[in-house]
């Protein structure tokens, strides 16, 4: 059992890619299933962190509260995400909160670049040029001028998802689980007068709290804390860029809405620019390591 924990929490750099893309599977649905569950915003992301607390609590066991600050900063960062998140999207569109969130590459650029010492190469800022232009054509006939709020908090919500991503990669060594698990619980405890207040979900409202806290949260940011110890800042927030291209293939599968002609070239714009990204790297970084092993042999 514990080498099998061993080689879940010490994948290959396959494998991490591969985390983060099931990630963003996960995190695509949250768009859909925030609008299916009628009750305040707040207390709605506090208690599905809740749930995602405790089902980190159980993979971690005995959580290290070490006081770096690195730790408190991600999970400071990270309620930050989550709250404002689904605040912006009860308050705007799916479509408007994940497109803004997801600028979160432009800033990771530079939160890496001060955290990490991370240089950004010529093929991260051209993967990401592209990816923009991909999304707003996905977006095309989607964004609403309106609802100018959510629009801010999502563009917030973007910053922070940057520094989370960055906060967590500083803790490569250690454990970023655990400043997930701290934020979960601070998020929770932030939404506490929100989730006292009521009118509470039905009975189908908490299934679905309890599916985001448990899967959709929970198990999600497990996979990417343990992905990030093993690729690049960068990479932590450009594979996940999938989510919004996923989003509307669970709205036409549960709403039967169907995504229009801009919406599937932007899609493929995105995946080909982030799946082109990775493959040029993973080739690069096999390059590198046949002409070690040459050295190694001639020597």
């Amino acid at each position: 059992m514990s080498e099998r924990k061993a080689a879940f929490e010490q994948p290959n750099r396959t494998q991490a890619l591969f985390y983060l893309v099931l990630t963003a599977v996960l995190w695509s649905t949250s768009g859909l299933l925030i609008k299916m569950i009628h009750w305040n915003p707040v207390a709605l992301a506090g208690v599905r962190s809740l749930f995602a607390a405790l089902l980190m609590w159980g993979y971690i066991k005995k959580p290290k509260l070490n006081r770096s600050g690195w730790q408190w900063g991600a999970a400071a960062a990270y309620a930050a995400t989550v709250i404002l998140f689904v605040v912006a999207n009860k308050m705007t569109t799916s479509a408007n909160a994940i497109l803004l969130q997801y600028t979160a590459p432009i800033y990771v650029v530079i939160f890496a670049r001060l955290f990490l010492g991370e240089r950004t190469t010529g093929i991260d800022w051209l993967t990401i040029i592209v990816v923009f232009f991909g999304m707003g054509l996905f977006f095309k006939e989607e964004l609403a001028p309106g609802a100018l709020w959510g629009n801010i908090l999502a563009v917030v919500s973007g910053v922070s998802f940057a520094l989370t991503a960055v906060l967590l990669r500083k803790q490569k060594e250690a454990k970023p689980v655990e400043s997930v698990f701290i934020g979960n619980m601070l998020t929770a405890l932030i939404a506490l007068p929100w989730i006292f207040k009521g009118p509470f979900p039905d009975a189908k409202g908490w299934i679905i709290l309890v599916f985001m806290g448990f899967i959709q949260i929970g198990l999600s940011y497990i996979l990417y804390s343990i992905a990030l110890q093993h690729v690049s800042a960068i990479e932590g927030v450009l594979v996940p860029l999938i989510e919004p291209i996923l989003n509307p293939v669970w709205v036409l599968i549960f709403t039967g809405e169907k995504p229009g002609v801009w919406a599937l070239l932007g899609g493929a714009i995105v995946l080909v620019a982030v799946t082109t990204r990775s493959l040029l790297l993973s080739m690069r970084e096999l390059k590198k390591r046949k002409t070690k092993g040459k050295t190694v042999s001639i020597n």
